[in-house]
């Protein structure tokens, strides 16, 4: 939100002197500078409207939650806060213009901090059942040439996201370069992407907890220069989910269970994104110019009401379906 006033500040300073020019006095017509001056006014104010609209009716909660039909747990780390399911669906499409991903069990930001706010990051948690991912490959993969595939799959899905209205994306390449801990199944990278060519890269930092039947996903949507803190932040957020008993990738049944069609490399490298639900990556979320506040601020009332109080803990709070 702050580089949004920025902007909007600057354009209206910008018009402010330009109508204060001698030089420019007899070409410009002062009653539309007028005009532009208060339509940026306007816009602001109606930004704070919606975006105070916005965080009243978004219903954080700390504590234990519980993920999916008992599927796993997540312990929200003590400097952030978690939305559930359904709003987290509402803000990724109708706030974010994403389209929507039945997918997602929640979402979370860091504490004090609003969902149209530029100078923080959110954590998206999706699950995947795309059935048991074998790890055997994970000492053996080449991530030159798996950021060659994804920039490939990158160039090839734009075609479809420009059709549906959506910026193309370009894979940058590595912000942080794939690491797997064998362990307790867990590996994570970042990826440095570009959106319609925007000069300013959106960092996408990747975490993925494999289990029984597929694997839970945590997307990190953010600026490049969030990555440090991100970084920082990581001993925290890994700990904080894991799958409840039964669905941990130590019960897999060979004798039950689906095999997923692709190994680790397959899984950094997005074959998923063929799927058709799943090819389209996050947008970069602060992208909200108070142009259009209006009309977000009607909208946003129709599937939004009442107060939010401070975010409320909870102790293993079932997720709605």
């Amino acid at each position: 939100m702050r580089k949004t006033l920025i902007g909007l500040s600057l354009l209206l300073l910008a018009a402010s002197n330009l109508k204060a020019s001698d030089s420019l006095s007899t070409a410009v017509d002062s009653t539309a500078l007028d005009s532009i001056s208060l339509q940026f006014i306007d816009e602001i104010n109606a930004y704070f409207k919606f975006k105070d609209s916005l965080d009243n009716a978004l219903n954080f909660e700390l504590g234990s939650i519980q993920l999916g039909d008992d599927l796993a747990t997540l312990n929200v780390p003590a400097n952030f806060m978690y939305l559930g399911k359904s709003q987290s669906m509402q803000v990724l499409t109708d706030v974010w213009g994403n389209p929507p991903d039945q997918s997602v069990l929640g979402m979370m930001i860091p504490k004090n901090t609003s969902v149209l706010d530029d100078s923080t990051y959110a954590i998206i948690i999706s699950y995947s059942e795309e059935g048991y991912v074998d790890d055997e490959d994970a000492e053996d993969l080449d991530y030159d040439e798996l950021m060659e595939t994804m920039q490939e799959d990158a160039q090839e899905s734009n075609s479809i996201r420009i059709q549906q209205g959506y910026p193309s994306i370009e894979v940058i390449g590595w912000a942080a370069a794939p690491y797997y801990d064998s362990e307790n199944k867990k590996l994570h990278w970042a990826k440095e992407l570009s959106f319609d060519h925007d000069s300013a890269h959106t960092l996408n930092y990747n975490v993925r907890i494999l289990g029984r039947r597929g694997y839970l996903e945590l997307n990190f949507i953010s600026d490049l220069q969030m990555l440090d803190q991100i970084k920082s932040e990581m001993p925290e957020i890994l700990p904080a989910v894991n799958f409840n008993e039964g669905n941990r990738y130590s019960d897999f049944n060979p004798d039950m269970d689906k095999v997923a069609a692709y190994g680790i490399g397959g899984l950094i490298a997005g074959k998923v994104l063929a799927k058709a639900g799943l090819f389209v990556l996050l947008a970069k979320f602060w992208k909200i110019i108070a142009v259009g506040a209006v009309a977000l601020f009607a909208g946003i009332r129709k599937f939004m009401g009442g107060k939010k109080n401070e975010p409320v803990n909870t102790i293993d709070k079932s997720e709605e379906a």
